[in-house]
């Protein structure tokens, strides 16, 4: 029993190490020869690939090798599917590249998985060759293998390798020029599909719909509220400031490409387009399931339908105008009570009470009111919401245990 339980501690790192999976992004970042490389792998979105998948092996090549790349000035969507064809959809971290079955092996890439790649043009080739190196090279190169494995970059064992290659490899098929997607028309889409009002009240202020026309090549998520919120919503709109008006407006769309499945998997503070500084203007996700909610001080609404899903751009419709802090310091304020009779002059200070506690939040968004000050309850709200931040990470944490849990229980019947 007590060999069961040395086991058991020795094997509980292995355990978590597989419940919490990886982050190619944060794994790169601790070294810096790779920079280039990791920045096109989240402009291209190809991050989001790699962490979504296990059993993966990233070859990545460092800052020089990107330079001769970009040299060219290749367009965005040839760059990712050159880098795609990077990604090996199988793990190979350096002993095992040292120890292949007859001394080849064909690896599917991303490429491959995209369906882009005609023939057999998105395989890899991986050779050990004499003198301890290991060559790869595109099964469509005519046979030519001279890119040659430098070195492991990192490693968490059977879920994902990266490794050092000498240079990037060569594809015409990859390196192809590959135009941008057909122009996407997104207040048409919008006004289409229920957020007509929203669309519209967009196509009114230039700077804010330019915002949102110039980030959707890079990848941009837009989260619409449906006509009935925001049109009851206009009235506290119109008393925004000009630059406020913008503000609320771009706050609405995330500068990233998230499809539904990532919502569905991420938890935490999105940034959006209205971010700047100081100016965080931010919100929070969160999933229960196959609901998810977007979350600020004052509001919470659900995520109720998908317009578009089509990388670079994702449009979701949500039930309720989401209030940012920076404009809305405090939850919507009820319809006031009548003022006091004037005769009753004593009462006045009664009279400020009630103004004060009429901050309460009410039971619907339809009462114009401008934005409130920032005071006391503020600070409150903050702490509220960095309790329930913790608390879900608790939450999470206390998931992961129970899985850890169950896997060590169902080894220790085994043993016994």
């Amino acid at each position: 029993m007590r060999s069961s339980a040395a086991l058991l501690l020795l094997l509980a790192p292995l355990l978590l190490s597989a419940v919490s999976g990886h982050n190619i992004t944060r794994l790169l970042a601790k070294h810096p020869e790779f920079s280039t490389f990791n920045h096109y792998l989240t402009l291209t979105h190809l991050a989001d690939e790699i962490n979504r998948r296990t059993t993966i092996t990233v070859c990545a090549v460092d800052n020089a090798a990107m330079d001769a790349l970009l040299a060219s000035r290749p367009t965005i969507y040839t760059v990712k599917n050159i880098l795609s064809l990077h990604v090996l959809l199988d793990y190979f971290g350096p002993k095992k590249l040292h120890q292949i079955t007859n001394g080849t092996a064909l690896a599917a890439t991303l490429f491959q998985a995209t369906g882009s790649a005609p023939g057999s043009s998105g395989f890899v080739n991986i050779t050990d060759i004499r003198g301890g190196k290991v060559a790869l090279g595109p099964e469509d190169n005519g046979g030519s293998l001279d890119v040659f494995f430098v070195k492991g970059v990192e490693e968490l064992p059977y879920n994902i390798s990266v490794i050092q290659i000498s240079k990037i490899l060569p594809s015409d098929v990859a390196a192809a020029p590959t135009p941008a997607p057909a122009a996407m028309n997104l207040t048409g889409i919008m006004s289409a599909h229920g957020c007509k009002v929203f669309a519209d009240t967009l196509l009114a202020y230039p700077d804010a719909s330019k915002t949102f026309q110039e980030s959707m090549d890079g990848g941009l998520t837009v989260f619409c509220p449906m006509d009935d919120p925001f049109k009851a919503f206009l009235p506290r709109f119109k008393n925004l400031t000009a630059a406020g008006k913008v503000s609320l407006l771009e706050f609405f769309g995330v500068p990233v490409y998230m499809s539904m499945s990532m919502l569905k998997s991420n938890n935490g503070v999105m940034n959006t387009l209205a971010t700047d500084g100081a100016s965080k203007y931010d919100f929070t996700v969160q999933n229960d399931g196959e609901q998810v909610t977007l979350k600020t001080k004052s509001t919470t609404a659900l995520v109720t339908g998908t317009l578009i899903d089509e990388q670079p751009l994702a449009v979701y419709t949500i039930d309720k105008v989401l209030l940012p802090r920076e404009l809305f310091k405090d939850a919507p304020s009820p319809t006031p009570a009548p003022a006091p009779a004037p005769e009753k002059a004593a009462d006045a200070p009664k009279s400020g009470k009630k103004k004060k506690s009429s901050k309460a939040p009410p039971s619907s968004d339809d009462d114009a009111d401008s934005p409130a000050p920032a005071d006391g309850p503020e600070a409150d709200s903050e702490d509220q919401e960095a309790a329930d931040e913790n608390a879900a990470a608790l939450s999470r944490l206390a998931g992961v245990g129970q899985v850890v849990l169950s896997l060590c229980l169902g080894l220790v019947m085994v043993l016994l």
